[in-house]
């Protein structure tokens, strides 16, 4: 299968900069814009994602749910997600990257209307599987597009408005979360469980407002130009670009990139392979290091060691603001420290966390001091590893892969990021079991460690460099050396 468009010996001419009007900030304006409005799917993303944590602390008041069914209501969205982010990749090289940001927008809308109605456990997993096709697709062409739009001196604060909307949708969901947890009002207007179900609902919100949204994107330049749609290419980027910025010149690498064809073998070829293990292996590391299954299971573990449900739901909330303020920093760090050396500075203090935790629950539930302790190695965990591993993931992803192949290659580093979402989501309340939640925290430390090691080995440093300078570096063998 090919997605390149027909070769063409030389770029159309491109007109003098001084035929057309003087690009203004008016340009920058409307990437800041069309990333904020597809961002939102991050914001859906989040929210979906978060607000599980609180919901599966009173859907046991309507189901019979033992330790099987609440993993299999956690993992049913990862699933979907997985099969998801499969798709996505190569219906974007098909149909556009804008098609399917809407697409994603009204899966988000059926799942959360859905999640609301459910009247099973099973019905409600069918409704996070639905929920998961639209955040696996999210996942896989958000970064992609915004990375597509944004010019490269600040493509990696863009890129990274889709994880701050993420972290604010987990943030958004632990309010809520705690909020409607319990609330006499919505349990006597829905009756039993119309707390959760509420909670389920108000994610229609963003998805709706993401719809209507629409019509303030454009579509990507890179893809029109892999389509040889080179004049709609240049018109988008002319309206994209600021006045010190030149888009005839952008537009001159991105046909000489668009004229290769992209195929399943040249992604996997050797010329290739260490931005396909860069870019899955990270995605791999941003999830066996624990992130996400901490996010979900959070309030279990600690209404399991002692916290009532309000204290476990409030803490929910102070690792939401943590992960926001870590967001709000990686946002800066990524194109001052760049993306590498972000990752190496701050992942230690991850490892470092979760020694702490391992040992406050070392021997049982923690007592006194050590509740406090608890509760700031969570904070400590996931302040360093949102604000590291997590904030580069998409970003990394995003540019490491050469434009004939970057709806592929990314749907891969999405297809790593949400199997291995899921085999943790699965599984995380089963190792607590089997090994204790002390046990837990160290297996996840050890793992982290891997994680510094193969970032400092197998990521290159991608700041300030065009996607098409990355690619050249993949063509003549010097990948790993910008580092």
């Amino acid at each position: 299968m090919t997605s390149g468009a027909p070769l063409h010996s030389s770029p159309p001419s491109p007109p003098s900069r001084r035929t057309h009007p003087a690009l203004s900030s008016s340009g920058q304006r409307r990437v800041f814009i069309a990333s904020c409005v597809a961002g939102l799917a991050g914001v859906l993303f989040g929210y979906d994602q978060g607000i599980i944590s609180a919901a599966l602390l009173t859907l046991g008041d309507s189901f019979a749910l033992d330790t099987l069914g609440k993993q299999a209501i956690a993992a049913g969205m990862v699933a979907g997600a997985l099969l998801g982010c499969m798709g996505a990749g190569p219906l974007s090289d098909r149909w556009g990257r804008r098609l399917l940001v809407g697409l994603a927008g009204a899966l988000f809308l059926l799942g959360s209307i859905g999640s609301a109605m459910a009247m099973s456990p099973t019905e409600l997993t069918i409704m996070r599987v639905i929920l998961g096709l639209a955040v696996g697709g999210a996942s896989q062409i958000v970064p992609v597009y915004i990375a597509e739009l944004a010019p490269a001196a600040r493509r990696g604060r863009l890129v990274l408005l889709f994880q701050l909307a993420i972290v604010g949708g987990v943030l958004v969901s632990s309010l809520i979360g705690w909020a409607l947890s319990g609330s006499p009002f919505l349990i006597r207007l829905l009756s039993q469980g119309g707390d959760w179900r509420m909670m389920f609902l108000l994610g229609a919100v963003p998805a709706l407002m993401l719809l209507i949204g629409l019509i303030f994107l454009p579509e990507s330049p890179r893809f029109l130009a892999s389509k040889g749609r080179e004049d709609e290419a240049l018109a988008i980027l002319r309206s994209l670009r600021g006045p010190d910025e030149d888009p005839e010149a952008e537009m001159a690498e991105i046909h000489d990139a668009a004229g290769q064809r992209g195929s399943w073998r040249l992604l996997f070829s050797k010329r290739l392979r260490p931005a396909l293990i860069a870019g899955t292996g990270l995605a791999m590391f941003s999830q066996v290091t624990g992130t996400n299954a901490v996010l979900t299971y959070a309030p279990t573990i600690l209404a399991g060691a002692g916290f009532d449900r309000n204290s476990a739901l409030l803490i929910s909330i102070a690792i939401g603001v943590t992960i926001t303020v870590a967001t709000i920093f990686g946002f800066w760090a990524v194109d001052h420290w760049g993306r590498r050396r972000l990752m190496l500075r701050v992942l230690p203090g991850s490892i470092l966390a979760l020694i702490v935790l391992a040992f406050v629950f070392f021997g049982g539930d923690p007592q006194g001091i050590g509740k406090s302790l608890a509760v700031a190695g969570l904070l400590l965990y996931v302040l360093c590893t949102l604000g590291s591993i997590n904030a580069s993931l998409w970003l990394v992803g995003a540019e490491v892969f050469p434009l004939s192949v970057r709806g592929k290659g990314m749907g891969l580093v999405t297809v790593s990021h949400w199997s291995f979402d899921l085999l943790i989501s699965m599984i995380t309340l089963s190792i607590i079991e089997t090994m204790g939640v002390s046990g837990t925290f160290i297996l996840f430390a050890g793992l982290t460690t891997l994680a510094w090691l193969f970032i400092r080995r197998c990521i290159p440093e991608t700041k300030g460099r065009s996607l098409e300078d990355i690619e050249r570096s993949l063509n003549t063998g010097d990948f790993l050396l910008r580092s």
